[in-house]
């Protein structure tokens, strides 16, 4: 029986607006990606998947054990847990310590049954999970890519049947993604992951795409949804253009019709003038032509209104699966020489091997390094936030600095006070053009940043900065963290067209090829 069957499941919020409805599947392979744009209820239906969340409507039937893990902050972080603790071997450690001490109480041999290699177990699991080897260690103490390791770590050591993961690589730099990767791969149960990330989305044995639209359900991997995304939106576009064609051919028939109808009672009333014919015979005639141009006109009206039907079902469609497009400014850099130069820089933190950088103005560079390498800590240097233990750092350009939450912007601006503050000479008619090129219009461009999704943040961000004076030095700080893969692929594209330099740090290898990166810098280690 599969584990997961749900049937005609829809989702209104309070306020009566409608997330979804009417969605039916069957969770049948190992591993399942779910993918859409973010906002369109991913995250909620699979709550409602796995009875977390009850639907508005619609049921579920979920069979077996489900264990989950979520993108949101751990109660780990506010929690006095050890490792131990976390993992529930505590009191068996204790015992086998008790043990080696001489104590012979029985309760600690029952304790310990047949774990007499734990405490070296363990320690090399956590050492292959790159977390400390201290059992007693605080959880509250790891980073986030620690924390979702050993998370991660204890669902895939568990009896379930089902892991549902939701984006479970946000904090996982490659090693960690890898690491997951693999176990992924060797977990036995069934696997529903919520994911942008290519790299995990490419183990998956089917692919649901939830959408407006619905749940679409694709086999194979993404690679293959993506091949069969793009045959649906070809076949798409041809509908189109022969809708279009066939609209055109009936208003030029119209037309014909329409014109030789007229040339028809044009001689009517030639004859008629002439008294060659009768009048009986001439009122007959007409009366048959009216009739014929009135049931011609009711024929192409209704023909009209049905490729009219036609044609907006599917541009309404169409907007759901066209590629987004984002126009830059063209503008080109003159700047010569060095925009960045640090000389055997020694970071504050992190590394302590020397830093050579130069970047000129068109340098795209693909910042890489381990966690803790110090890769944050450059980029504060060049934002001027941190200063070099030693060395030399000359930075020769505006640098703007965009992270995950495009924390450029300023959350209680509207977006047309944005692009009017941050774009030097831009008044209220050229501001609202260039926001209507990125998808706003009318009203929406008195949003506030703090109401925009990260999608729209990132559009808004890479729309200032690319209308500066001269293109400023970018830093960008896993700006493709929380994207959607849309998202994604459009920052990646108009990072690709940037006519200045950045520094990107990302653990997307697809999405910095996509970018346009053109050298890359490994931070060292000790």
């Amino acid at each position: 029986m599969p584990v997961i069957q749900a049937h005609k499941i829809s989702y209104h919020f309070d306020n009566g607006e409608i997330l979804f409805r009417d969605l039916s599947c069957t969770l049948t392979h190992s591993k399942v990606g779910l993918v859409g744009r973010n906002g369109v209820g991913k995250s909620i239906l699979a709550a409602i998947l796995t009875q977390a969340l009850s639907p508005t409507y619609g049921q579920v039937v979920l069979s077996g054990k489900v264990r989950t893990y979520t993108q949101l902050p751990s109660a780990l972080l506010g929690s006095d847990l050890t490792l131990a603790q976390y993992l529930g071997v505590a009191d068996t450690l204790e015992a086998l310590q008790k043990i080696e001490q001489g104590a012979c109480d029985q309760r600690w041999f029952d304790l310990v049954g047949d774990q007499w290699n734990l405490q070296h177990e363990l320690e090399s699991q956590l050492a292959e999970m790159r977390l400390p080897q201290d059992v007693n260690f605080p959880c509250a103490q790891l980073s986030g890519g620690q924390l979702a390791r050993l998370q991660l770590w204890q669902l895939f050591q568990s009896n379930a049947d089902l892991l549902v993961l939701d984006e479970p690589s946000n904090h996982l730099d490659k090693q960690g993604r890898e690491w997951l990767r693999n176990q992924m791969n060797a977990f036995s149960g069934q696997i529903l992951l919520i994911s942008h990330d290519r790299f995990l989305l490419r183990e998956m044995d089917q692919i649901w795409e939830l959408s407006t639209l619905g749940l679409a359900q694709y086999g194979g991997n993404y690679d293959n949804y993506r091949e069969q995304k793009g045959l649906e939106v070809a076949a798409l576009e041809r509908q189109i253009d022969s809708v279009h064609k066939e609209q055109k051919r009936l208003e030029r028939q119209t037309q014909l019709n329409r014109e030789k109808a007229e040339q028809r009672q044009a001689q009517g009333m030639k004859l008629r003038r002439t008294g060659s014919q009768a009048k009986i015979l001439l009122n007959g005639m007409r009366d048959s032509a009216t009739g014929a141009m009135s049931n011609r006109a009711k024929n192409d009206s209704g023909r009209r209104e049905l490729l009219s039907q036609k044609a907006s079902a599917l541009e309404q469609r169409w907007e759901q699966v066209k590629p987004q497009k984002f126009y830059m400014s063209d503008a080109q850099d003159s700047r010569k020489g060095q925009l960045v130069s640090i000389v055997a820089g020694v970071l504050p933190f992190g590394s302590n091997a020397p830093i050579h950088l130069q970047l000129s103005s068109r340098s795209k560079v693909w910042l890489q390094g381990s966690n803790g390498a110090g890769k944050s800590t450059l980029l504060s240097v060049l934002r001027g936030e941190q200063t070099l233990l030693s060395g030399d750092c000359l930075i020769n350009s505006k640098v703007y600095y965009l992270d995950q939450h495009f924390g450029l912007l300023q959350s209680n601006q509207t977006m047309l006070e944005t692009v009017m503050d941050m774009c030097v000479g831009v008044l209220e008619a050229e501001a609202r053009t260039l926001l209507a090129g990125i998808g706003f219009r009318r009203d929406s461009v008195f949003r506030k940043v703090e109401q925009l999704s990260g999608g729209e943040k990132m559009k808004l961000s890479m729309l200032v900065v690319s209308h500066q004076p001269t293109q400023p030095l970018l830093l960008l700080d896993e700006p493709d963290n929380h994207l959607d893969l849309e998202s994604k692929q459009l920052l990646a594209s108009t990072l690709n067209h940037y006519n200045g330099a950045f520094i990107l740090v990302s653990h997307d290898e697809d999405f910095v090829h996509e970018s346009g990166v053109g050298s890359v810098y490994q931070m060292g280690s000790d």
